[in-house]
């Protein structure tokens, strides 16, 4: 016999009791040789591309659900930054560039479509600087279309320069879209040391030294590791950690079984298996409800940050046990507003900002979706900014930062994002300044042990 009862079994229990899922599918697209001196044509060339590759990205990811009964959340598409496909251009605002992005995965009806981003950690080219200045109006008049920059690395330290920009840009979209509560600023983000691979938004897009096309596939499960834990109750800690190993590796197989024949029938290479606890704010879809059952009264108390990071690592070692493809974030997601339990855990007041910082240091990503103050200072924002980047730099981690300075709202004050990105309480931020600090400008160096070689 294949499979035992039991297994068969387990397996739809992933899926029907644990909310079990591929939480999405993206496509990764070269526009390189879309580049042109006309903006217009290069636009062209790419909504050609676009079309070419991934016209029926969601005809096959609807036809694959139906007939392995696996639930595929979202359809998505990522791209070559665009600031350096529209550089060559000379034009002096990349709007267009994004609407043309948001025409296209409203054609092809895909949930987002991300590359509008900029690498810029160590100095930025007038294709940069034009980008990052387009944000707040690209994403105010658009609805798919996700923004990333990237503003640090291990190798390369931190461009403080683009920090201090960013502080203002996130500002300026939040006021943009101040009609619908800052929600611009839900599909930006900045990053320390960017993957060139990651399939989940808003900080997708397709690397430089990524190929043509790839089909990458996000996987999440949660609820399933929850209820894995909850096998394990009063057993040892490194008992525990074997077991969601296990689990780990369990989830990591279903994902490359949809992600290889998703590339398939697409006829592009299968990219990579992201595995992350990425929570939504369905009760029991919570990496917070995880922590608790692991032993922490709520998300944030002591103890909080160690059992994270074993969660965090047992679910990479599982993953890389059940896939060579394992790249993008894969991990634990700790997004505020996407996560119930987070949620919970902000209203008793047993998270914080600061605690929520620390936590970083162990997860896979940084401080995601977070509402703050409408009246934050910029300079503050960039302050945060730059903490998140120093932690990336000197760990030689991804780490980043998705903040929402919510226009009239208060500390305390709740705030809806809707679907997918759920809503959350305004969480406090320190009201002591580094004005003078963040207009410093310059660049932090990187750290010693960056010079290995």
């Amino acid at each position: 016999m294949l499979f035992t009862p039991d297994e068969i079994q387990e397996t739809v229990n992933m899926f029907m009791r644990h909310k079990l899922d591929v939480r999405a599918i993206t496509m990764g697209i070269s526009l390189r040789d879309c580049a042109c001196e006309s903006g217009k044509e290069s636009r062209r060339r790419m909504r050609e591309k676009i079309l070419r590759y991934a016209g029926n990205l969601v005809e096959v990811g609807r036809s694959i659900e139906t007939e392995f009964g696996v639930p595929i959340i979202n359809k998505r598409i990522s791209v070559t930054p665009i600031s350096m496909v529209a550089e060559p251009s000379g034009e002096k605002d990349y709007t267009e560039w994004a609407i043309t992005l948001d025409e296209l995965a409203k054609e092809l009806n895909v949930d987002f479509i991300g590359g509008f981003s900029a690498l810029v950690q160590k100095g930025m080219t007038e294709g940069d600087l034009t980008l990052i200045n387009s944000i707040p109006h690209a994403l105010s008049v658009t609805d798919r279309v996700c923004s990333s920059i990237n503003l640090g690395t291990s190798k390369n330290g931190i461009n403080m320069n683009a920090v201090k920009l960013m502080g203002d840009v996130i500002v300026k979209t939040a006021e943009a879209t101040a009609d619908k509560d800052g929600l611009g600023c839900a599909k930006l983000v900045v990053f320390c040391n960017a993957p060139e691979d990651n399939p989940f938004m808003a900080g997708a897009f397709h690397g430089p030294g990524e190929g043509e096309a790839v089909l990458s596939v996000g996987v999440s499960g949660p609820g399933v590791v929850k209820a894995a834990c909850e096998e394990y109750r009063g057993q040892p800690i490194d008992v525990l950690a074997d077991g969601i190993k296990k689990t780990a590796f369990k989830i990591t197989r279903m994902g490359q079984l949809v992600g290889t024949e998703a590339a398939r029938r697409l006829g592009v290479n299968f990219g990579i298996l992201d595995l992350s606890l990425a929570p939504t704010p369905a009760v029991g879809d919570s990496v917070a409800r995880i922590l608790e059952e692991i032993g922490v009264e709520r998300a944030g108390a002591p103890g909080s940050t160690a059992a994270l990071a074993m969660l965090t690592d047992m679910v990479k070692k599982g993953g890389v046990m059940a896939s060579t493809n394992v790249g993008g974030l894969s991990g634990a997601f700790i997004p505020v507003s996407e996560d119930e339990g987070m949620i919970a855990a902000v209203r008793d007041g047993s998270i914080c900002l600061e605690k929520l910082e620390a936590m970083t240091c162990v997860c896979s990503v940084g401080l995601d979706m977070i509402a703050i103050p409408g009246d934050t200072p910029a300079t503050t924002i960039s302050g945060i900014i730059a903490d998140e980047m120093a932690i990336g730099m000197v760990n030689n981690k991804t780490t980043a930062v998705r903040l929402i300075p919510v226009p009239g709202k208060k500390v305390g004050d709740w705030v809806e994002f809707g679907g997918l990105l759920g809503g959350a309480p305004i969480i406090k931020v320190s009201p002591f300044g580094c004005a003078d600090f963040i207009n410093r400008g310059g660049r932090i160096p990187a750290a010693i042990h960056s010079f290995r070689n």
